[in-house]
């Protein structure tokens, strides 16, 4: 048997090797290949992004301005590292001051929610003939594995401000992500939805048997699927049937018990649970945490319910709760990770699709600012524990080290062992990078 390793699909290779179909003529290079695979810098790689809808205010999170007019009435607090400072209302991020890099000059030139949300998501303006894929899918798409689970998983994702900024493109509907959705009534009034009295429930569509279909029968029907499938496909090998094969193939693994098992969280204690906050986003970085340990490259976020961060009024009341309950969440998500040892190879990013101006309106809110904004990495492939960049004293200009959102999708990248300038091509042969900027090496391990 010919054993040119580099011919060889590495997958098909382990999974031949651990049936023993190898021959022994190949022993002399299994141990350089295992090497290499060991060294491969996407070897057990995770990505966690967390999506801030609406646009949180910078002046009011991570790029806080006291003294100055524009700071608003919220004061700095202080982190695990001196001089990197941010909003008192973030006090158990701040123990990880170690682990975040804040890019506090991040310029983009979309002021519209749904055109900034496609920039920010894609690298691209909604324009043109070319539907250009989510970094998350095109990342997941990298960072691929075997495993019933899906590479990428969604939770909550406010699709409807711009459904193209959150889908595969040309990439093709293989590669759209597992949506989850929050259920379980509204929170007590007054109150975060962090203090609800009891967790949300998180639900994948379609997760669930029927009632009346039993796990043998349920097998028996893929089974025969399989079989119809395969007949069918036999000498028709055109993308359309490819793809639609490919979709009911994962519908189908989606329903399998250990599935099920990691999308539960009533396994989690009630103490790990309320630690993590009881709304959405806390529960659904605690779901993180389970699909991560797990193996899944690629979990999101979101939180704002639609467009909660778009504090036009009422601004520090809103942003304080929000806060609260970003606290609560992304801190346990960083300390969990930490104890399993998994932070050092999960690459975070927390991120919006502007911020919002530094001036405050007549109503005690801010309004969309795309000209100077924050956004923060942690993590794996991060150098923490520090800030990059610099606004000016009002907050209103970017003064050192500006970057734009094809930069930080490039360090986003880069960071998961991903070459930003891999070219995936669309369907009339149009070579797209993944990233069309430059890395940020100074935040870069």
């Amino acid at each position: 048997m010919a054993c040119n390793h580099r011919g060889i699909d590495r997958r098909e290779l382990l999974r031949n090797f651990g049936l023993g179909i190898l021959g022994t003529s190949c022993a002399r290079w299994l141990p350089s290949l295992a090497a290499e695979i060991a060294q491969d810098p996407r070897r057990r790689r995770h990505c966690i992004l967390l999506w801030m809808s609406g646009g949180p205010s910078q002046t009011d999170t991570f790029d806080m301005k006291p003294g100055h007019a524009n700071g608003g009435e919220f004061k700095e607090g202080a982190t695990s590292v001196p001089g990197l400072r941010f909003s008192e209302h973030l006090p158990k991020l701040g123990k990880f001051g170690d682990q975040l890099a804040v890019v506090r000059s991040l310029t983009t030139k979309e002021g519209d929610h749904g055109r900034g949300t496609h920039l920010v998501r894609t690298g691209h303006s909604p324009a043109g003939e070319v539907a250009y894929p989510s970094i998350a899918c095109s990342l997941a798409k990298e960072m691929e594995y075997e495993s019933v689970l899906p590479n990428y998983v969604t939770v909550a994702p406010p699709r409807d401000v711009n459904p193209a900024a959150f889908e595969p493109g040309f990439l093709g509907a293989r590669y759209a992500p597992a949506i989850v959705a929050g259920s379980g009534g509204p929170p007590s009034p007054g109150s975060a939805s962090m203090t609800r009295a009891k967790p949300v429930d998180l639900k994948m569509e379609d997760l669930e048997l029927p009632q009346d279909v039993s796990a043998d029968q349920a097998a028996r029907r893929l089974a025969l699927w399989n079989t119809m499938e395969k007949k069918f496909l036999d000498g028709r090998h055109t993308n359309a049937f490819e793809t639609h094969n490919a979709l009911y193939r994962k519908a189908a693994d989606l329903m399998t018990p250990d599935v099920r098992k990691a999308f539960d969280l009533s396994t989690e204690s009630d103490k790990v649970r309320s630690e993590y906050g009881n709304g959405v986003f806390g529960q659904g970085c605690l779901l993180a945490r389970r699909l991560v340990e797990r193996g899944v490259p690629f979990v999101e976020v979101a939180l704002g319910d639609g467009l909660g961060w778009d504090t036009h009024q009422d601004n520090f009341r809103r942003v304080k709760k929000l806060s609260e309950e970003l606290d609560a969440g992304w801190a346990t998500l960083m300390g969990e990770l930490q104890e399993r040892d998994l932070l050092k190879d999960t690459t975070i990013l927390w991120i919006s699709e502007f911020g919002r101006t530094p001036q405050i309106n007549g109503n005690a809110g801010r309004d969309h600012f795309p000209a100077a904004w924050s956004c923060v990495f942690a993590g794996g492939g991060i150098k923490g524990g520090q800030a990059y960049g610099k606004t000016s004293a009002d907050g209103a200009t970017v003064e050192e080290k500006q970057v734009g959102i094809g930069d930080v999708l490039a360090t986003l990248s880069t960071a998961l062992g991903v070459p930003p300038d891999h070219e995936n091509m669309t369907a009339s042969n149009r070579p797209i990078k993944i990233a069309e900027g430059t890395p940020i090496h100074d935040i870069l391990t």
